[in-house]
């Protein structure tokens, strides 16, 4: 086997944690990596590949402690041993100065549908492998994204004001 073919198959292996997603969050989430693959294709078919072997389930059946959009999740770096929180949103509600990660970077993908407890790594944009366990998750106060968070809702919530 080629060396650049073998090390790929050892970077897939690496990450395998089960994952968890809301089943009221999939359409979008598809939606978006199917948007992206000409701006970012790698990001995206990583993106698909996470839904595509993620467990989906209703909102009511959503574990407490994974990581889903409007989630708060503290992580380690395993490498530096820093711990980072941050909320994973989407794109449109990402602002990296109040640590609102959008689904659609390396590290948003990583995260979601990720329990306390998982250990993962992610690719980093400039290519750099990073070990991360997820230390933490609280979910919003009415553990989903509320009505006016979600993007296909902005003209609703316009509309209520």
């Amino acid at each position: 086997m080629a060396p650049e073919i073998t090390e790929t198959v050892k970077k897939r292996r690496m990450r395998a944690p089960k994952i968890v997603i809301n089943a009221d969050e999939l359409s979008h989430i598809e939606t978006l990596a199917e948007r992206s693959m000409q701006r970012n294709p790698a990001l995206a078919d990583r993106l698909l590949e996470e839904i595509g072997r993620a467990q989906i389930v209703a909102p009511t059946k959503m574990p407490a402690d994974v990581v889903s959009i409007g989630s708060q999740v503290t992580y380690r770096d395993e490498a530096t041993g820093q711990q980072t929180t941050v909320t994973l949103v989407y794109p449109e509600n990402a602002d990296i100065s109040q640590r609102r990660v959008s689904i659609l970077t390396p590290i948003g993908v990583a995260l979601l549908g990720l329990s306390e407890g998982a250990a993962f790594y992610w690719d980093t944009r400039d290519d750099q492998r990073r070990t991360l366990t997820v230390l933490g998750v609280e979910q919003p106060v009415a553990s989903t994204v509320s009505e006016t968070e979600h993007p296909d809702n902005a003209d609703n919530a316009a509309s209520r004001v």
